[in-house]
């Protein structure tokens, strides 16, 4: 089966290099870095490549209102220079304070933006001379200065709502979720693959430690972060099974921010979104996301105490399945 891992947005620089390492030495399926409002992704994405020589390497995710098509393409292209061929370009929307207040960019029509975006990579993917016209670029004559070393760099789309989960499976190569109740997932997936069969991942908030109950209040405090602060994320489990757990949460953070609010998140909410406990425990667990019909498990290591220690406990816990 196959397994990979994300290396969060906590870690500095040199904890993500060294993650990056000991995953070239074990070899999963693909490595994933995420870009926030901290480290520039593609930068990160050609530093890791160098200390993990055998993975494929993801970007989880660039977001599209920060960077135009034609930079995002550039970019793209040099890192799978770098690493030799291994990039997965993951593509997505971000959110809107991220995209307005940190970027100064508008948030809108994130669907057919993304359409549009994708369309226009693959055309310099393919090294072709771009002129294009559309709702929201206009490209004249433009070709990259270096031949792509490949045409066909996979590209993935994080997806939430039905209408970015139906484009995905329309244009992309594969689909990144995220905080999805299983049976929902399980049911979107069983729909959609019928259609088309594109590579299906989740990216999965996971905390393990021999203290069970420290690894589950791990998990709530990242799950109430997200609830918190993402309002698409708290929309979309609230129609899916936890509408007032969402509500709880949210109403808490207005009070009194993160301090507290990790506490209104339910264990069966951990247990449906998450992957948390003891080694044992958290195996058992990762089968259930194999089972809804994912394709690619994403490891998000969130890190308890010793980041190294831990991400050591994280990669013994789940070799076997990345082997």
């Amino acid at each position: 089966m196959r397994l990979s891992y994300s290396l969060g947005s906590l870690l500095t620089i040199e904890q993500v290099l060294e993650c990056s390492k000991k995953l070239g030495k074990l070899k999963p399926d693909t490595m994933w870095i995420p870009e926030t409002w901290g480290m520039e992704n593609f930068s990160m994405l050609s530093l890791a490549s160098k200390e993990n020589p055998t993975s494929k390497i993801g970007s989880s995710i660039i977001n599209i209102y920060s960077r135009s098509p034609s930079l995002v393409a550039m970019g793209a292209v040099t890192v799978d220079t770098v690493s030799n061929g291994r990039l997965v370009l993951g593509l997505g929307t971000s959110s809107q304070p991220l995209v307005e207040d940190f970027h100064g960019s508008k948030f809108e029509k994130p669907v057919k933006r993304m359409e549009e975006y994708v369309k226009i990579i693959r055309l310099i993917f393919a090294g072709k001379t771009i002129n294009y016209s559309g709702e929201f670029f206009i490209l004249k004559d433009f070709s990259l200065l270096i031949k792509p070393p490949r045409n066909d760099i996979p590209i993935y789309l994080a997806a939430i709502n039905q209408k970015m989960v139906e484009l995905a499976w329309n244009v992309a190569d594969g689909v990144i979720f995220y905080l999805r109740p299983k049976n929902e997932l399980k049911s979107t997936l069983t729909s959609m693959q019928a259609k088309k069969k594109i590579d299906a991942s989740i990216q999965i908030i996971t905390c393990v430690h021999s203290d069970s109950e420290k690894a589950i209040n791990r998990a709530k405090k990242t799950l109430a972060f997200y609830v918190s602060v993402g309002k698409i994320y708290r929309e979309f489990l609230a129609s899916n099974g936890f509408e007032n757990e969402t509500k709880n949460i949210f109403e808490e953070y207005k009070k009194t921010g993160l301090k507290n609010n990790s506490e209104l998140v339910p264990e069966s909410m951990v247990n449906e979104l998450c992957i948390s406990g003891t080694p044992d425990e958290c195996r058992k667990q990762l089968q259930g996301f194999y089972e809804t019909g994912v394709d690619l498990p994403i490891i998000q290591f969130n890190p308890i105490d010793n980041v190294q220690e831990s991400f050591d406990l994280v990669t013994s816990t789940f070799s076997e399945e990345s082997g």
